[in-house]
């Protein structure tokens, strides 16, 4: 049961947050806070504005400030596509990390877990602009992240930006972005290059999925395209997979096609076509290669060899992280205690590297 759960952490968190309302949270017994900040007539990468983007966060600790006044212990993490601020409250993250004792121990971290652009409680197509909402990307992701932290809640520095997933590909853009913002960047499962191949590939064709059903109606539907997003829980299920994991969790053929009708079908009820459809394709702009000796903190680049998204037999990052000055990468072999892309979520497979990476960059 804990295999199969935990292999369902990458699918339900690229869904989670579409549609379910904050009550359907899973509970939590961290001392979480709210908290929420609106800014006036954003501007996107395309030109487009917003007259309000409203931002979701969660924080858990208190700020802490140097002798200069400047923010010294605030770390920032950052979910992945379709996930919300509650992700990385999931217990195989949380329970390992802020603890007492533990390498984020919330009675020494403050720590800030935003809704990004088009999730959770964020201003999202499904709020009703639908496909009128501006055509986000990562770029504008990390600038509002950045404004709300800055004239939000007045932290103007960090002790780490730790992001999985689509958070890892934002942990790229932060460092490129704001080289000085933070002491150390952690970006767990991924790669600092263009989408494209395989990985372009299968977005694409789950994009296709919907816009193919004549129920998505170019996105003025008023019930979900069930056909189109049984075609996307498809891809998710995929792209998601642990094969090890995936084998001794369900040996025989009845246990495997059980599994797919469950996920497929938890899938379908928590998606919203058109925010699906804007997350998964703010990474079309997505590219931090040429600039990847701007990024001068410490880095920690972590992904998993059984990971379907970011395959290690093509070792593109063994020859990138070379451009960064400080950069360290590690592959983590897979076995039993890996979940394909969702080890990123398993912190105890990585927990030692990140208490390294934070000890070598408090020297600094």
């Amino acid at each position: 049961m804990l295999q199969r759960v935990c292999f369902l952490i990458f699918v339900f968190a690229l869904t989670f947050a579409a549609q379910a309302p904050k009550a359907e949270y899973p509970p939590t017994d961290w001392p979480i806070e709210n908290g929420s900040f609106d800014i006036r007539d954003f501007s996107f990468g395309t030109g487009e504005t917003l007259p309000n983007l409203h931002l979701h966060y969660l924080t858990l600790g208190k700020l802490h400030r140097d002798v200069n006044g400047h923010a010294d212990n605030a770390v920032l993490l950052l979910h992945g596509t379709g996930g919300n601020a509650h992700s990385l409250l999931n217990p195989a993250f949380s329970n390992v990390l802020f603890g007492p004792g533990q390498p984020l121990d919330i009675t020494r971290y403050f720590i800030i877990l935003p809704d990004d652009i088009g999730h959770g409680e964020s201003s999202k197509p499904s709020d009703g602009l639908h496909m009128k909402f501006p055509q986000y990307t990562y770029d504008d992701m990390v600038r509002s992240q950045h404004e709300m932290l800055v004239d939000g809640l007045h932290v103007d520095h960090l002790r780490l930006i730790l992001g999985t997933s689509m958070g890892c590909m934002q942990s790229f853009v932060w460092g490129e972005t704001y080289p000085q913002f933070s002491d150390a960047l952690a970006p767990l499962a991924c790669l600092p290059i263009e989408i494209a191949g395989r990985n372009r590939m299968w977005r694409y064709m789950a994009m296709q999925s919907i816009r193919d059903d004549p129920a998505w109606d170019d996105g003025n539907y008023t019930h979900e395209p069930v056909e189109g997003l049984r075609g996307v829980a498809d891809f998710l299920i995929i792209a998601g997979s642990a094969p090890q994991q995936m084998q001794k969790d369900f040996p025989t053929r009845e246990q495997a096609e059980e599994n797919v009708t469950q996920t497929v079908n938890a899938i379908v009820a928590r998606t919203d076509a058109n925010d699906f459809l804007y997350y998964f394709n703010a990474s079309r702009e997505y590219n931090p290669e040429p600039k990847l000796s701007a990024i001068t903190a410490p880095v920690l680049w972590i992904n998993s060899a059984d990971d379907f998204i970011n395959p290690p037999e093509l070792e593109i990052a063994q020859k990138l992280v070379t451009r960064m000055p400080h950069a360290r990468f590690v592959l983590i072999p897979a076995s039993m205690e890996t979940y394909g892309h969702g080890t990123h979520t398993q912190a105890a497979v990585w927990k030692n590297y990140l208490v390294e990476l934070l000890q070598e960059s408090a020297k600094k």
